[in-house]
């Protein structure tokens, strides 16, 4: 965060803010609103470039609010910004990572000054409450400093070896990761900082140049983030920023010989069909994919019930459940069952919904009109094969007639029902009664996803579940979150099985080494 103030803004510590924090985003969000409809372009080989159509961003909780004009780029775009990429390649990558780093470091410094900016813009054209929205450009922040730490901390990941017992002749062999060249990463609209940020830092700090394609519905927080690093003294071409249609702009790219690693964050349909289409290449190019989440939450009969309904609601409600780790599937065991989701449906109920930016609504609306109507098919499912215990509607009187608002919705659902396994990414979390945790886990394990999971208990029960559990990201006894809330350094995120192809999270150790390739140096003397 921001020097001025001792608080370290992590998701874990967004729910007692200062004052002040507060007083700055009102500040930014007022600079904003005086900037409504400007005009924003590509960065392309360090120039703003320009298209013909446009895209205009609006504010889902009222659509008639145009917080920016975006290009509508094309393939030939796409296809400049590999160009740009590749010419700075050599340049970038025969940097000294020592310099590199420091470049990177300042770039984080300018998004630290920013954070009230990126931030009141990424809860406008995202929807998300203003602390979440802090919470990601600070997360974006720490991915970028944490990747420049792990740089440090192996020597650029530069090792000697095993000296080769050769008689008469001195052989030494060094182990080098180098970085592959182009680097293109695609992000989600839910958290267009940190996961635009972070895979680009790491991709940067290893050497390699990046053409940054973000989502549609979000394209003014990833621009503020490119020139954070245009403005750090990062070269042209290294970055380059492009807006536009997946279906033209992004299978451009993708179809690309021109790109030699992926990373890519979004749904599990479209994340296989990159990587399958990547996979037509003349080799085997690098894919890192984390394709979203079904995340359990396993609740003892021994579970504290204020401790486990506080963190159920959290993780299932933040940013309206447009999280790949939101709490999606509540599995409790008998004895406990009644008692907590009464009480998970009196919080639920009292959840403030309305204008993101309002320091006092906790939801604002789902992201576009797309993601609006999967919500209302999925209630009516709920309502022909369940029972809907709270919420199971759309808001539109009054402020609500121009967004597209969801309530909250808390559901009983027969489990051998399609929606326990269907990743909805809406406000919408269904929960069961079990006879007992091993019940509970062989179905919280059987989905094909395995990102994060919760559970609440004793802790020789959560020694047990760690054990047991099929995911990435794994919480016990968390109030803050029983699925959500990750942070580089201490959570590293990544999951298993349909929710990613690397097995290494980011954030965390292994995670920086995904955008290298291994060389080995021998050199042989005689003695």
């Amino acid at each position: 965060m921001a020097p001025e103030s001792s608080f370290k803004l992590t998701y874990a510590t967004m729910f007692n803010p200062p004052e002040e924090l507060h007083q700055r985003f009102d500040e930014a969000l007022a600079r904003l609103k005086a900037n409504f409809g400007k005009e924003y372009g590509m960065i392309i080989d360090g120039k703003d470039v320009f298209a013909q159509e446009k895209i205009e961003n609006r504010f889902p909780a009222d659509t008639d609010v145009v917080i920016g004009v975006f290009q509508k780029g094309s393939a030939e775009d796409a296809k400049s910004a590999l160009a740009a990429a590749r010419k700075a390649f050599p340049g970038w990558s025969h940097t000294p990572w020592q310099k590199r780093i420091e470049l990177l470091r300042k770039a984080a410094s300018l998004m630290d000054e920013r954070i009230y900016d990126i931030g009141a813009a990424m809860a406008m054209e995202v929807g998300k409450n203003r602390m979440e929205a802090l919470g990601d450009v600070a997360e974006t922040i720490a991915l970028f400093r944490y990747a420049c730490q792990r740089m440090e901390e192996t020597n650029g990941f530069e090792a000697e070896m095993g000296a080769d017992p050769l008689v008469g002749f001195v052989s030494t062999n060094k182990s080098v990761l180098r970085p592959y060249g182009v680097w293109l990463v695609i992000s989600p609209f839910n958290f267009p900082a940190a996961l635009s940020g972070g895979p680009a830092a790491s991709a940067l700090a290893a050497g390699n140049t990046v053409v940054l394609k973000p989502a549609s519905d979000t394209p003014m927080t990833s621009r503020l983030l490119a020139e954070c690093l245009r403005d750090a003294g990062v070269p042209a071409g290294v970055v380059n920023y492009v807006t536009g249609p997946g279906s033209s702009v992004g299978q451009t790219l993708i179809d690309s010989p021109e790109v030699d690693g992926v990373t890519f964050t979004g749904s599990y349909d479209v994340g296989m069909k990159i990587y399958r289409d990547f996979g037509t290449s003349r080799w085997v190019r690098p894919t890192i994919l984390e394709l979203g989440g079904k995340n359990p939450v396993i609740v003892s009969r021994h579970a504290d019930l204020e401790t486990a309904a506080t963190g159920i609601v959290r993780s299932a409600f933040g940013l309206q459940g447009q999280k790949c780790s939101a709490a999606s599937r509540i599995y409790i065991e008998a004895p406990l069952y009644d008692k907590l989701v009464a009480r998970i449906v009196e919080m639920t109920e009292a959840l403030k919904i309305g204008d993101p930016t309002d320091r006092a609504n906790m939801l604002g609306p789902v992201v576009n009109k797309s993601s609006y109507k999967d919500y209302q098919n999925f209630v009516s499912e709920l309502k022909e094969s369940g029972k809907i215990l709270t919420g199971g509607k759309v808001l539109t009187d009054g402020a609500y007639s121009k967004g597209y608002f969801c309530a909250p919705t808390v559901a009983e659902l027969p489990l051998n029902h399609r929606l326990w396994k269907h990743e909805m990414f809406v406000p919408i979390t269904t929960v069961a009664k079990v006879n007992s945790l091993d019940e509970a886990m062989k179905l919280a394990n059987d989905v094909e996803y395995g990102l994060t999971s919760g559970f609440y208990g004793s802790d020789e029960e959560a020694d047990w579940f760690f054990d047991k559990i099929e995911a990435g990201v794994n919480y016990s006894n968390r109030a803050q979150g029983a699925t959500t809330g990750a942070w580089p350094g201490f959570q590293p995120f990544g999951g298993w099985k349909g929710s990613g192809s690397s097995g290494k999270n980011a954030g965390g150790l292994h995670y920086l080494q995904l955008y290298m390739h291994e060389q080995i140096y021998t050199r042989v003397r005689k003695a």
